[in-house]
């Protein structure tokens, strides 16, 4: 596969995650599909920090854009071009590697939730993982369902950001290729 060919499909593959990535965060600022937790700012800390919206989202879509273009034939389809998708790759990467982190600190420190009468989150520094004992999720009383749907949308912007790190990695190193040894887009092999 020509470098040109390897840059559409990243491109091609970037567009749908940023996309999931941007949909699961916004959908975490709505518990339990109510406004309220967010009106009332009873949201869990990490879904302020909206790595799936910049990290995930915004910071991946840029380089896919410019990733797409040096598919193509015409001004960043050169060699130039590919050395500038490696500088935008790069970009991709950091909001990857920031959506990773909010993902899995999210998914590490538990919802914030209300127990009893208290708002709190009560799986955060425990010695063991809420993940592996399904019967604590139960201590959360409000939101309904609360830490299914956190666990949910934070594995998926996991998973999400895990892709668009591997993909963007890929392209910086497709790009490299493409700087050394040309992009191989010629007129009609489009």
């Amino acid at each position: 596969m020509c470098t040109a060919s390897c840059s559409r499909f990243i491109s091609g593959a970037l567009y749908p995650l940023a996309f999931i990535s941007v949909l699961c965060n916004i959908i975490l600022f709505f518990p339990g599909g109510s406004v309220q937790y967010a009106k009332d700012g009873s949201l869990t800390e990490e879904v302020k920090y909206m790595g799936g919206l910049i990290g995930g989202g915004l910071m991946v879509l840029a380089p896919a854009l410019f990733i797409h273009l040096t598919g193509k034939h015409g001004c960043c389809g050169n060699r130039c071009g590919m050395l500038v998708s490696i500088l935008f790759a790069a970009v991709g990467v950091a909001g990857a590697l920031y959506s990773l982190a909010v993902a899995v600190l999210g998914l590490n420190n538990g919802p914030y939730c209300k127990t009893i009468i208290l708002w709190s989150t009560p799986f955060k520094d425990r010695s063991e993982s809420y993940l592996k004992n399904r019967d604590w999720w139960g201590l959360c009383t409000e939101p309904k369902n609360i830490v299914e749907f956190n666990v949910g949308l934070f594995s998926t912007l996991l998973v999400t950001s895990l892709l668009e790190l591997v993909l963007c990695g890929v392209q910086m190193i497709n790009g490299l290729v493409g700087c050394i040894c040309g992009t191989c887009n010629k007129k009609g092999v489009l």
